[in-house]
């Protein structure tokens, strides 16, 4: 699933920040596995039933490198291109992945 991610946005001409991660969500607002939005295939968490986890990739115009300002919160690319982020959350259930952030 990462490695999708990536590849998608590299092969638009986009860049993929490798600094923020994806996590489980749960009882609490980040829980286990943690992962990022990028990789190789076959390299990162293998889901299972019951998981349910966002993926929220930061995709940019220009490179991946990224800071997070004074506030603790506001990310901005050091290039000073823009970038964009959206989050999806996910629960993997007997039928297969389910989106319950569809719209």
């Amino acid at each position: 699933m990462t490695s999708a991610i990536q590849r998608h946005a590299e092969s638009n001409g986009f860049g993929v920040v490798s600094d923020l991660l994806a996590h489980g969500i749960g009882r609490d607002l980040h829980e286990d596995p943690n992962y990022m939005h990028v990789g190789k295939p076959g390299k990162g968490p293998r889901t299972k039933e019951g998981m349910v986890f966002t993926i929220e990739p930061m995709v940019t115009e220009g490179t991946y490198h990224m800071t997070i300002d004074a506030d603790g919160w506001t990310a901005r690319t050091l290039d000073h291109k823009l970038a964009a982020q959206y989050e999806h959350t996910i629960s993997i259930t007997v039928e297969g992945p389910q989106i319950l952030t569809a719209q």
